[in-house]
């Protein structure tokens, strides 16, 4: 349940600071924080997720009612919330980074997870394919390589048939 760590604050400074932690992470999809801070982010942000996966306008007004920017709820509904519609949960993932230098508070990331069976689906059908943004720049690449192959060939041609008008015509000349 949300909400049963005190994190060393009065109640409403502390859901202040879970409010402005929920939707920073909303907005820039991952954040750098203690664990237990990210322990009830976690379980808040998917709260907020879960509520967005179903569009009405009450649902908007509850998001609304707790996500402190405008824009995040725009973002939380046409964007991130239609990511995780065939998903039943677990939106987002802690992953420990080690203790912090100051006070060795043990620090984590906190980030919403990409589905990665259809990242990894996708990577493998460009990687058959020939397709994908990776193969895309490579193929590119070599050729503007092969195209700057090319010229460079064209002009070494072009000066080796110029050095042979001008032993011609000194040939010719004598």
């Amino acid at each position: 349940m949300p909400g049963t760590r005190k994190l060393g604050r009065a109640s409403d400074h502390r859901m202040a600071m879970l409010r402005g932690l929920v939707t920073y992470l909303l907005e820039h999809g991952r954040i750098e924080t203690t664990v237990t801070r990210a322990k009830e982010v976690r379980s808040l942000a998917e709260k907020m997720i879960t509520i967005a996966k179903e569009p009405t306008l009450a649902n908007k007004r509850r998001v609304l009612a707790f996500v402190t920017k405008e824009d995040v709820v725009k973002k939380l509904f046409d964007e991130i919330a239609p990511e995780y519609l065939s998903r039943p949960g677990g939106y987002t993932r802690i992953t420990r980074t080690g203790p912090r230098r100051g006070d060795a508070a043990e620090m984590c990331v906190i980030e919403l997870v990409k589905d990665e069976k259809k990242a990894a689906r996708r990577t493998r059908a460009a990687a058959r394919t020939g397709r994908g943004n990776r193969a895309e720049r490579v193929k590119r690449s070599e050729e503007a390589i092969v195209e700057a192959a090319e010229t460079k060939a064209e002009s070494l041609v072009e000066a080796a048939l110029d050095v042979e008008e001008i032993i011609e015509e000194a040939i010719t000349e004598e």
